[in-house]
């Protein structure tokens, strides 16, 4: 499983790559990477067919155990897919925005 750091993920961001935020609904909107979609775990098998599968993928959670499973899960379906490193609790831990609440965007079936 390949993994990036939270100063990727920053750059990765800026270049428009989908960031997956795995964590349950209630975490998400407690505070995320801002642009990252909420797909809840148990979600991401379902909703996996509606993200692009020639752009990379960057899976968050709070400290990376979640998104290493489902990077894992998403490098096999033929995803190029990588987990942040240290998760949310790292991107806050270095001083990175979060965004709080649910943004329609973020949460609808498909992916941006």
């Amino acid at each position: 499983m390949r993994e990036v750091t939270v100063t990727e993920l920053e750059a990765a961001l800026r270049l428009g790559h989908t960031v997956l935020d795995v964590r349950e609904t209630d975490e998400y909107v407690r505070g995320h990477v801002p642009g990252a979609l909420s797909v809840p775990m148990g979600q991401l098998p379902v909703r996996a067919r509606d993200l692009d599968r020639s752009a990379p993928v960057l899976v968050i959670c709070a400290s990376g155990n979640r998104s290493a499973a489902m990077t894992d899960y998403l490098t096999s379906a033929g995803f190029d897919a990588a987990s942040v490193a240290g998760g949310t609790s790292s991107w806050v831990r270095a001083g990175h925005p979060v965004e709080h609440g649910t943004d329609a965007g973020a949460t609808a079936g498909g992916a941006r």
